[in-house]
C-alpha cells in the first residue's frame, strides 16, 4: 500500500495521446462500478518535481479520486504516461498490479492531430512537415516541456513504449485497444474493458466523440507518404507482437 490512509488506485488510461483517451475516459464516467479522478490527466507520475527528493508524497495524487467503495475500481487518464521515460517505473513502484489500458491510433493520423494542437496554442511555430523532418534534432535539444511538444513522430514509435510496459506489469496488466476500433465499435472495445477490469459490462452508454475537430488544412500527400514509409517497419513489428494486422492504418487516407 502506497500510504497508510488510502488504497492503491486500480487502473490507468495510460496512452496515447490524441488517440481517444478522452472518449475512454467519459465512457468510463458513465459506469457504475469506476470512480474516476476529479480532472482528466491528473499527470502525476509525469511531474518530475514531485519525485526530485525520491519518493513522492502520494496523498498529493490520492486528493485527486473519490474515497475507496468496496466493489468499485478508481481510476484517472493521463496519456503521456505511457511516453514519459520515467513514468512507467514509478507507477509500477506505486501500486505493481495496477492494470493499464493503451488506446493506440494510426500513427501518421496522431502525428497530424498532435501537431494540430500544439499549432493552434502557439507552442509550435514549423509546418507540420518541417516540423517531423526536423524533430530528431529537435528533440535532442529540447527540455522536457518542449520534448511533449515536439514527438509528434516519436510518440508513434508504440512497441518500445509497449515493451517497457510488458516488462514491468506482465501482459496480462496491459490492454491494448485501438481508436478506430473504438470510433466503429464502442459497445466491443468497452466489453473488452469490463472484461480486464473484472467488472459488468457497460450498459445504455451514449457514444462519445471527444475532442474531435476538422483540420484547417488536411495533411499533404508528400508529408503523409513520407510519414508512412518512416512508420512502416514500426507497425509491422508491432504486428507481430500483438499478433493483429494492422491493415487499417497502412490503408487510412
Amino acid at each position: 500500500m502506497p500510504d497508510q490512509i488510502y488504497t492503491p488506485i486500480d487502473f490507468l488510461i495510460c496512452g496515447t495521446q490524441k488517440g481517444g483517451t478522452s472518449a475512454l475516459d467519459a465512457y468510463c464516467r458513465q459506469h457504475q462500478d469506476l470512480l474516476m479522478a476529479d480532472a482528466k490527466e491528473v499527470h502525476f507520475f509525469d511531474n518530475e518535481s514531485l519525485f526530485r527528493n525520491g519518493k513522492p508524497d502520494y496523498r498529493q495524487y490520492h486528493q485527486h479520486f473519490p474515497p475507496h467503495e468496496e466493489g468499485k475500481l478508481r481510476g484517472e487518464a493521463t496519456p503521456v504516461y505511457m511516453y514519459w521515460p520515467n513514468a512507467p517505473a514509478r507507477i509500477h513502484a506505486y501500486n505493481p498490479d495496477i492494470r493499464l489500458i493503451v488506446i493506440l491510433r494510426d500513427p501518421v493520423e496522431r502525428a497530424y492531430s498532435h501537431w494540430q494542437m500544439e499549432f493552434h496554442r502557439g507552442y509550435e511555430t514549423l509546418p507540420f512537415g518541417k516540423a517531423v523532418r526536423e524533430e530528431a534534432a529537435r528533440l535532442q535539444q529540447a527540455d522536457a516541456d518542449h520534448r511533449r511538444v515536439y514527438s509528434y513522430v516519436d510518440r508513434g514509435r508504440y512497441l518500445h513504449q509497449l515493451e517497457l510496459l510488458w516488462s514491468l506489469f506482465g501482459r496480462e496488466h496491459v490492454l491494448v485497444v485501438f481508436n478506430e476500433d473504438l470510433r466503429q465499435s464502442p459497445a466491443a472495445v468497452l466489453q473488452q474493458i469490463s472484461v480486464f477490469l473484472g467488472i459488468p459490462a457497460f450498459t445504455a452508454i451514449e457514444e462519445r466523440t471527444e475532442n474531435a475537430q476538422d483540420y484547417d488544412n488536411p495533411m499533404t500527400a508528400e508529408d503523409r507518404a513520407w510519414l508512412h514509409a518512416v512508420f512502416e517497419p514500426e507497425i509491422a513489428n508491432l504486428e507481430v507482437a500483438l499478433g493483429k494486422k494492422l491493415e487499417f492504418w497502412r490503408n487510412h487516407g
